[in-house]
């Protein structure tokens, strides 16, 4: 038998023991967070699938207000930054490059833009890669009626738009993304958004572009130039 004081004792020891480890298990998941969150890098790149195009995944970043935050700088200050890199565009959301796939997601993903009381004039613009299943009419039509069912007081707007929705087709998957000031940033272009109103003007657009784009086939990205040319459309 043992006596009070001996229980205590022994009470004491079994709490220590508790104590220790609880700490060791605290520890242990203190370091497993840590070495998680190490990994979870800001910025990360993604293999995209297609050349000439890559992916930086964004941790716990807007991607939309991070490039516009980029293109809105560059317009002001029209300091050129990159040298190699021509056009940035945020991707929000993805889901499988087929219609059906493409309907139901969109149905859902545009209505912060769209859906009543939001409203706003939107224009589309596609683009696919490695895939020729798509039809660029069918979506263009089927995903401005998806916006229009939103809300009928979305209006669409070729020249000044207020929202333009990104569409880019890699393969299978479709990226997208709703952006603001797309013409006014120069369709996102980070060689052109640099360039000054006076320098349009003094200077034919059509052979600004080509010799950008030579520059850019030649010296930095490598596109092709059927690439090039799909991209001044």
């Amino acid at each position: 038998k043992f006596s009070d004081h001996e229980e205590r004792l022994s009470g004491s020891d079994r709490e220590e023991d508790e104590d220790d480890v609880e700490a060791a298990l605290k520890k242990e998941v203190g370091q497993i967070r840590a070495s998680t969150e190490q990994k979870l890098r800001r910025f990360q790149s993604v293999e995209s699938g297609a050349n000439n195009v890559v992916f930086i995944r964004t941790q716990g970043i807007e991607p939309e207000n991070l490039v516009h935050h980029i293109l809105k700088d560059m317009h002001t200050t029209k300091k050129k930054k990159t040298r190699v890199i021509l056009r940035m565009l945020p991707i929000s959301g993805t889901c499988k490059a087929f219609m059906e796939d493409m309907k139901k997601y969109t149905e859902t993903f545009f209505e912060p833009w769209f859906k009543a009381p939001n409203k706003g004039t939107f224009q589309i613009v596609y683009k696919a890669r490695n895939n020729s299943h798509m039809s660029r009419e069918e979506v263009i039509k089927e995903l401005a009626g998806i916006v229009g069912s939103l809300n009928p007081e979305n209006k669409v707007d070729l020249n000044n738009p207020q929202y333009t929705v990104v569409v880019e087709i890699i393969k299978t998957i479709c990226c997208l993304s709703v952006v603001r000031d797309y013409v006014l940033f120069r369709k996102y272009n980070l060689q052109e958004v640099v360039k000054s109103n006076k320098e349009d003007t003094q200077q034919n657009p059509s052979s600004v572009t080509e010799e950008q784009n030579s520059e850019v086939v030649k010296g930095e990205t490598e596109k092709s130039s059927k690439e090039v040319e799909e991209e001044n459309k």
